[in-house]
């Protein structure tokens, strides 16, 4: 379990090394408070779902999942990606509600950034690498937290490189993106130096 949790934050960051939900992680790195909400929404997301997805998937959409009922050749395996995504949509709406609740600073923070938690493909892709590489309960819910702490982990490192970089008034200048890519491309290099290290 320390191995999975750890491979799944640095070895394979979903941000770093397989580069699922860029466009989230380059829109929502302008501020460092902005992106430490940002991972925190996340990490709770994919806490969540991604245990959820394992238990949907094996107790209802699994080949012979529906045996107790008589129904043992019932495979509704192909449903599996829709209802992953309501799952999420799901998540997330109930995960807005309370931030605008409770936190609305917050929330007026991460503004469009929030609802498009929806459709991050890091959380999807958390869910349907849990499902390819056929993870228990308790490994889905490790390499949940694990990913999405990694995934913040990215975003808030970018975040403290982008407000170096681009000064206090982060006003966009010419060519800034190009640096931003540049810099998640030398952010994920960086994180190679983590796949050699084994743990006894």
């Amino acid at each position: 379990m320390i191995t999975l949790f750890l491979n799944s934050l640095f070895v394979e960051n979903l941000a770093l090394a397989f580069f699922l939900g860029i466009c989230t992680l380059l829109g929502g790195s302008r501020r460092v408070s902005t992106a430490a909400g940002l991972g925190v929404a996340i990490v709770v997301v994919m806490a969540v779902t991604v245990p959820l997805n394992h238990l949907v998937y094996r107790l209802l959409l699994a080949p012979g999942a529906w045996a107790w009922a008589g129904l043992g050749q019932l495979d509704l395996s192909h449903l599996s990606l829709i209802c992953f995504i309501g799952l999420i949509a799901a998540t997330v709406q109930i995960l807005e509600m309370v931030l605008d609740r409770f936190f609305p600073a917050l929330s007026r923070a991460l503004g469009v950034f929030l609802p498009l938690i929806t459709v991050n493909c890091a959380i999807l892709g958390g869910s349907l690498f849990m499902l390819n590489r056929n993870y228990s309960l308790a490994q889905s819910g490790v390499f949940a937290v694990g990913s999405g702490l990694g995934w913040a982990l990215a975003v808030v490192a970018l975040a403290a490189i982008r407000e170096k970089v681009e000064g206090d008034e982060g006003a966009p200048e010419s060519g800034s993106q190009a640096v931003v890519f540049v810099t998640v491309g030398l952010m994920s290099t960086a994180y190679l130096a983590f796949a050699g290290v084994r743990l006894p």
